[in-house]
């Protein structure tokens, strides 16, 4: 039995995957309203029961659909994991093997809970693209709307783990060497001119440096070079030209530009033609002893730095046009 025209397109509609439950299937499909790629993107519809009619299909949204192909959709049993493949860059061949969690982050600036800051940066977001609070369905649908705001309020005051973290460091230690991580196995030592600030940081606990020879130093989490990531860090203080998160014999992550303390990345993808890469810079000083958020993303094609959730700077990596013979 076809499933007929609300499920199915004048476009290719291939590759369905069902959910273990019955109540959400998956396809690819090269219907208007995707992101791109020769083969389409990846859409769910859903129904209440088994019994049913299937839904209107929605996109999958930008977390998992990009300008390249997508297909192969398939949900690990206990539903919390997606596995796909794509051909979007960041892979190793053609098309590569991802996977992404299915579970929505609602604890948008990171402090451990639900609560009116949340809330407040969904609302700064209401109508506009913003992958950030873009979280229903699992991966978003282009647009901050009453769907995101619903679920966000089902998640009111309640405490939040991110489990997409390979590591967190909460700095609420009050002695010793240790910074530990709660999210993976990579503690830190803390070495040089340190003090414990339990009680003074922005989220119960901070780690004071002397800015002088004072640091916290891991194994190395990730190697930025294998794939999209993000890396976001609660600061305070600091002086122009300071670093905040360096790698070993290697870039530096997040600092201070040496002229205003500006938040900049040293971090610099891979050339593209005759297009070479330079350290991406924001105009947004962070030295007013005040705290803030900062972060770094790489999403595989472009980098993105962040001062308490808004983006300062961005670029984009250009992509090098042939032309054949006439």
């Amino acid at each position: 039995m076809n499933l007929g025209p609300l499920v199915n397109s004048s476009a290719m509609d291939f590759c369905p995957y069902i959910s273990a439950d019955g109540l959400s299937l998956f396809f690819i499909s090269g219907r208007s309203g995707g992101y791109g790629g020769f083969y389409g993107d990846i859409w769910i519809t859903t129904r209440p029961t088994i019994s049913d009619p299937w839904g209107t299909p929605v996109n999958l949204g930008p977390m998992v659909n990009s300008s390249a192909s997508e297909g192969g959709p398939a949900l690990s049993p206990d539903g919390t994991t997606f596995y796909f493949s794509s051909e979007r860059s960041g892979g190793f061949g053609s098309f590569d093997i991802w996977q992404v969690s299915i579970n929505p982050i609602i604890d948008f600036n990171g402090n451990g809970i639900v609560n009116i800051k949340d809330l407040l940066r969904l609302i700064q977001s209401w109508g506009q693209y913003d992958p950030v609070v873009d979280i229903v369905p699992p991966f978003g649908d282009g647009v901050v709307d009453v769907l995101d705001l619903e679920l966000l309020m089902s998640y009111w005051e309640q405490p939040i783990d991110d489990p997409t973290l390979l590591a967190h460091w909460s700095l609420d230690e009050a002695e010793g060497t240790i910074a530990y991580d709660s999210a993976g196995v990579n503690d830190a030592i803390v070495v040089g001119g340190t003090e414990w600030q339990f009680s003074g940081g922005q989220i119960n606990g901070a780690l004071q440096l002397d800015g002088v020879d004072g640091y916290a130093v891991t194994d190395q989490v990730l190697n930025p070079a294998d794939g999209p990531f993000s890396v976001f860090a609660w600061v305070n203080g600091g002086t122009p030209g300071q670093v905040i998160l360096s790698q070993l014999n290697g870039a530096n992550w997040l600092g201070l530009d040496p002229d205003l303390g500006c938040l900049m990345t040293e971090l610099m993808p891979p050339a593209v033609g005759r297009f070479t890469p330079q350290p991406l810079k924001s105009e947004s000083a962070i030295t007013d002893g005040q705290w803030h958020r900062i972060g770094f993303v790489w999403d595989g094609s472009n980098r993105a730095l962040y001062v308490d959730d808004t983006l300062v700077a961005e670029d984009a990596i250009l992509q090098q046009v042939h032309f054949g013979p006439a």
